[in-house]
C-alpha cells in the first residue's frame, strides 16, 4: 500500500490508522465499514483521515481542512489512492490456492 500522497507538492505520510478511522467517523458520522464502492465522498473524507492521523503520528505538520485538502486532489491522486488500498484480485486468487 501506498504510505505517503503528494498534496501541493509536499509529499505528506498517508495509512490507515485507528485515528483516521475515528475522524472519518466524526467527519462524516458513518463507520468505515459503511463506505461503498465508487462514493467518492466518503473515499475523499477517509484518504484526507489516513493524511491527517498519520500526520499527526509522524509529527509532521498538516493544516489542511477537508475542502482544502479535496481541492488540492487530483481525480488521478484520488484513483491512485483507491487503487493502492484495493486488495489485488489476483494477489488473492494465489492466497486462496496456497491455503
Amino acid at each position: 500500500m501506498k504510505n505517503t500522497i503528494t498534496v501541493n507538492g509536499k509529499v505528506l505520510p498517508c495509512r490507515p490508522t485507528m485515528g483516521a478511522m475515528l475522524r472519518f467517523k466524526r467527519e462524516t458520522g458513518k463507520e468505515v465499514t459503511e463506505i461503498a464502492d465508487g462514493n467518492f465522498s466518503d473515499l475523499c473524507a477517509y484518504l484526507y483521515c489516513c493524511v491527517a492521523s498519520a500526520c499527526a503520528a509522524d509529527r509532521v505538520p498538516f493544516d489542511m481542512s477537508l475542502l482544502d485538502f479535496a481541492d488540492a486532489l487530483s481525480p488521478d491522486d484520488m484513483n491512485a489512492w483507491v487503487a493502492a488500498i484495493q486488495p489485488d484480485e489476483a494477489d488473492s486468487g494465489e492466497e486462496e490456492k496456497k491455503s
